[in-house]
């Protein structure tokens, strides 16, 4: 054999053995899903992410008006066996792994509400604030698999200004387990007629301040959307993530004058340096 076909053999056999190590080096997140944020790389102890996260989104729900925002991203998370208690941002939180297949969450968070001010073109002028106020997040995901290829979820969202309810499906792609690689998730949304009014109703009030028409909405389907993550490590500490974002209201939504679009959309990317 030629030096020059040994030395190919002899770089490929080097290439291999290193993503064999790299594989073998990759620490378990506590489920493999991207749309899980895990900083504690598969260790008990502390785990801290923290980064920056640029987004283009509609203005508000059922807005025809779209801007950038620029917002922090991290957690600081503690992890025990299975059970990871977490701060990040607006919410504070734990979620558990149970018997490989469920994992648990619980979440206390900050509903940022509405202003008149988020429409720049004056659009909710009349419609006065719907207040920010804390919302209790309680969700459940079930594993179809043995490696959280394919999952069930199930959220409530409650609160004063009312009640949301997500049941999707969804799939992971990629065969990392730190929590790297992409998913994408089906979801159905459905709302009570407090959170429906809040969103998207117009009361008698309303409706002489503004000049659109009174609008009384009921409970039941909202919409129905798509959600896709990815995260990737760049080297040992930085990590980018993304996230986009569709969702599509039911008719009874899109009728009201609040909405101007059938559909609520965002797109983000960022950076996150995990300690």
């Amino acid at each position: 054999m030629k030096k020059s076909a040994v030395l190919l053999v002899a770089a490929l056999a080097n290439v291999l053995f290193l993503q064999a190590a790299l594989a073998e080096d990759a620490k378990p997140a506590l489920v493999p899903l991207p749309s899980v944020d895990d900083f504690t790389r598969g260790e008990d102890g502390w785990g801290f992410g923290l980064g920056l996260g640029v987004e283009y989104e509609s203005a508000y729900e059922g807005a025809d008006e779209f801007g950038f925002e620029i917002n922090p991203a991290g957690a600081a998370q503690w992890r025990r066996g299975d059970d990871v208690f977490y701060w990040a941002g607006e919410a504070l939180g734990w979620r558990g792994l149970r018997s490989d297949s469920w994992l648990f969450e619980a979440a206390v968070a900050l509903d940022e509400g509405r202003e008149e001010g988020d429409s720049d073109d004056g659009r909710l002028d009349g419609l006065g604030d719907a207040d920010e106020g804390f919302e209790v997040v309680l969700q459940a995901r079930r594993a179809l698999d043995a490696d959280w290829r394919y999952w069930l979820d199930g959220r409530v969202v409650t609160g004063d200004s009312g009640n949301l309810g997500l049941f999707g499906v969804g799939r992971r792609f990629g065969d990392r387990i730190d929590g790297t690689g992409s998913d994408l998730a089906l979801v159905a949304v459905y709302h009570d007629s407090d959170r429906a009014m809040r969103d998207f109703g117009i009361d008698a009030g309303q409706s002489a301040a503004s000049g659109l028409d009174e609008t009384a909405l009921s409970g039941g389907f909202r919409s129905i959307g798509l959600n896709y993550n990815y995260r990737k490590y760049v080297d040992e500490n930085w990590q980018v993530f993304g996230e986009a974002l569709l969702e599509r209201y039911g008719s009874d939504v899109a009728d009201s004058p609040i909405t101007r679009k059938n559909f609520e959309a965002e797109v983000g990317i960022g950076f996150i340096y995990v300690f």
